[in-house]
């Protein structure tokens, strides 16, 4: 019976050495997402041999959603590893964030033994990082005009060290009270994230952006490498009552953070229309396509 706990500082080289074997592009796949999020979906984490496992219990039907296992071996075994955790719960094996090339793995290993689905909210938005960086060609001509505005707001673009903390801490805790919903469960597991991102940022290995206007953080950014071709943005804040403050905080990060990457990974956009709209608006190579197993 695999045995699920909370996630700890002290897992990361454990944890990091299944990831890196793995190469898995999707955001789950990141230690400090899993470390810094787990309020949200409330996940744990066990092992299985050298495969890592996280599992969220929070789930609007009740069904925990275990994502697939990393590291290398026999993934028959920790899958009916799973499957007989997901019994003893009462519940169906539910296997979410995998990819095109694991499913057809899982199709080929437990033939016409689940059914799959999808949803675009759920896909991560793959670019090009050269082209986050130069923001190069015709299409991308108005974040050009949306770099030139913040480009004359006098801003200071910094890489984040632990002195810029707690004014970005701040920053952010002013921005969640400014919200309607602030009692809103997904806020409240963001500021946890937050504040975890910056009470490990050394021990996580993060990297940070922050920009300055007349001496007041305006935005603030922080990201990591996922795999060997892919750096992560995990978290961007901004004061939009700049002009072209986002497109600044994007160019000046990925300029700082992610030039010896292909890829950079901006994550989902949760199915709300004004994220995907700006998302999609910086031309994305491609979007990682995620499905979700439920076993008979």
């Amino acid at each position: 019976m695999l045995e699920f706990r909370d996630i700890e500082i002290t897992d990361k080289e454990r944890i990091c050495t299944a990831l890196r074997h793995s190469q898995f592009m999707g955001c789950e796949y990141s230690f400090s997402n899993n470390m810094a999020w787990k309020r949200l979906g409330d996940s744990q984490i066990a092992f299985y041999k050298d495969f890592y496992i996280c599992c969220s219990f929070r789930s609007d039907d009740g069904i925990p959603r275990f994502f697939l296992p990393s590291a290398s071996g026999s993934y028959r075994d920790v899958i009916n590893e799973m499957k007989a955790h997901a019994a003893a719960l009462g519940k169906p094996l539910v296997i979410a964030g995998i990819t095109e090339p694991s499913l057809k793995m899982l199709n080929e290993l437990y033939p016409d033994s689940f059914t799959y689905d999808t949803y675009d909210g759920d896909w991560d938005y793959i670019y090009n990082s050269s082209d986050l960086i130069e923001l190069a060609g015709r299409k991308y001509h108005s974040k050009r005009n949306h770099l030139a505005r913040f480009n004359e707001l006098g801003a200071v673009f910094t890489e984040m060290t632990e002195n810029d903390f707690d004014d970005c801490i701040t920053f952010s805790t002013l921005e969640y009270n400014s919200r309607s919903a602030e009692s809103d469960h997904s806020f409240i597991a963001e500021q946890y994230a937050i504040n975890t991102y910056f009470n490990y940022f050394r021990e996580l290995g993060l990297k940070g952006g922050v920009i300055r206007i007349d001496g007041t953080v305006a935005a603030f950014t922080i990201g990591d490498r996922l795999n060997d071709e892919t750096f992560c943005v995990h978290i961007e804040k901004a004061d939009t009552r700049y002009n072209g403050i986002y497109a600044g905080i994007n160019n000046c990060f990925a300029k700082s953070a992610a030039g010896g990457y292909r890829y950079i990974n901006r994550e989902e956009d949760l199915g709300i229309e004004g994220l995907r709209k700006a998302k999609q608006s910086y031309h994305p190579a491609f979007l990682l396509k995620k499905y979700k197993a439920t076993f008979k």
